[in-house]
């Protein structure tokens, strides 16, 4: 039997050092774009070279990190192996270090790591930097009190979530370098995710023809043609209320177009626009019915104006998690634990966003979502300004995790 009040009272002597931990990984920037993130696992390897983890390091090669449109990867693996070899299970940790740019509004340097009553802020610290720090500590609590003798951890820490993970996680399993039993990605406190939306991003070009202003007969006007379209992928969003999940958490489809850009002068009928759309799909949805119906939807509206052309360009397809019975285990022991350290019962819900927790199901590895955070997104900031972490939020999950590292290798 565990002894899990040994286990939280290692992680209360040792927060201190988590806190810094953490500060220490907020201090190197990982903007994506432009996703220069091989310096962060340079020195996440060396501040884990300090607690006795030597980290793989797993350089993407160049031209694929360029042809993908960012700079650098370099994804890590700790492999922690516990008696003999293929006694036990593998339970992998995963957190993403790479984010969105920070932009306007701060109180805080968002790569500072401050603290101000009782959080922790900086880009990341919420998303999901935060949970090296949770998953690191839980690892270094449970070999330091559990002891166990059989099965193994490993820690992955991978720079590719924001474009979508296929060179974070997709990459090591696709390459062969990891198979574990079982995974936990970086989340939230109050509840462990068991399924996720799918994201489908598009780009869509649409063509007039340029013309100067004071002889707009002589042109066809792109921006016209693209509010058609956008008018009619909004009108979308409507249909999609009638669509509803069945998993908790989950409401309904929608669609956002997040950036437009074109024209040439203030004098000039514009000759191109682009648009950058999101689609969000639920669990039940099908992906290749859903990007034939957009696309249909952006054909037809075209071709309601002469002389508009389009062309669409799939940017990010990401399939959602859909509910495993395979994670029990994960979701038992996570809600045992969680329920008492926060004192209220953790829900097993599903989640809007989409995360690299898909990429282990389709290789055929059970996972959830658990981690450091606040009740929701809203509540963390994250990806606005002023992102932070509660530090008795980070405090209570790495205990959680600690103990449900300990359930599973028991």
């Amino acid at each position: 039997m565990t002894d899990y009040a040994k286990l939280d009272a290692w992680i209360d002597a040792h927060f201190d050092e988590e806190v810094k931990y953490l500060q220490q990984l907020v201090q190197v920037p990982t903007d994506t774009p432009p996703g220069n993130n091989a310096p962060h696992a340079e020195r996440t390897a060396e501040l884990l070279k300090d607690f006795g983890f030597d980290a793989e390091k797993h350089a993407v090669p160049a031209q694929e990190v360029k042809d993908y449109g960012l700079e650098s990867i370099t994804n890590l693996i700790v492999r922690r192996q516990y008696g003999t070899p293929g006694t036990g299970r593998t339970v992998a940790l995963n957190a993403h270090g790479d984010v969105v740019p920070p932009g306007d509004g701060w109180t805080h340097d968002p790569y500072g790591g401050e603290i101000a009553d009782g959080a922790l802020y900086g880009r990341a610290a919420a998303v999901s930097k935060s949970d090296f720090a949770s998953f690191t500590f839980a690892l270094r609590a449970l070999e330091a009190v559990a002891r166990p003798t059989k099965g193994s951890v490993e820690l992955h820490f991978t720079y590719d979530e924001e474009f979508g993970g296929l060179l974070g996680p997709g990459w090591l399993l696709q390459k062969g370098l990891t198979k574990p039993d079982l995974m936990i990605a970086a989340g939230f406190s109050y509840e462990v995710v068991t399924a996720h939306n799918g994201c489908l991003q598009m780009e869509v070009t649409v063509h007039g023809k340029m013309a100067h202003a004071a002889i707009p007969t002589t042109g066809v006007d792109a921006l016209q043609g693209a509010t058609k379209i956008l008018t009619a992928l909004y009108a979308q969003n409507t249909l999609y209320q009638q669509v509803t999940s069945k998993v908790p958490g989950i409401t309904h489809p929608y669609l956002n177009v997040g950036r437009i850009e074109g024209g040439t002068n203030t004098n000039v009928v514009p000759g191109k626009v682009v648009l950058k759309l999101d689609r969000r799909m639920i669990p039940e949805e099908n992906p290749v019915e859903v990007e034939a119906s957009i696309r249909k939807v952006i054909a037809d509206a075209a071709a309601e104006m002469a002389g508009i052309t389009v062309e669409i360009k799939r940017l990010l397809l990401a399939n959602s998690m859909q509910p495993s019975p395979g994670n029990k285990p994960l979701v038992e022991a996570i809600q045992k634990h969680g329920e008492t350290l926060f004192g209220e019962p953790l829900k097993a819900v599903g989640t809007p966003l989409y995360t690299d927790v898909r990429l282990y199901g389709e290789a055929g590895v059970p996972g959830v979502i658990y981690g450091a955070g606040p009740r929701t997104v809203l509540e963390s900031h994250a990806k606005r300004s002023d992102e932070r972490v509660q530090l008795e939020d980070l405090r209570r999950a790495t205990k959680v995790i600690a103990r449900t590292l300990a359930d599973l290798l028991a």
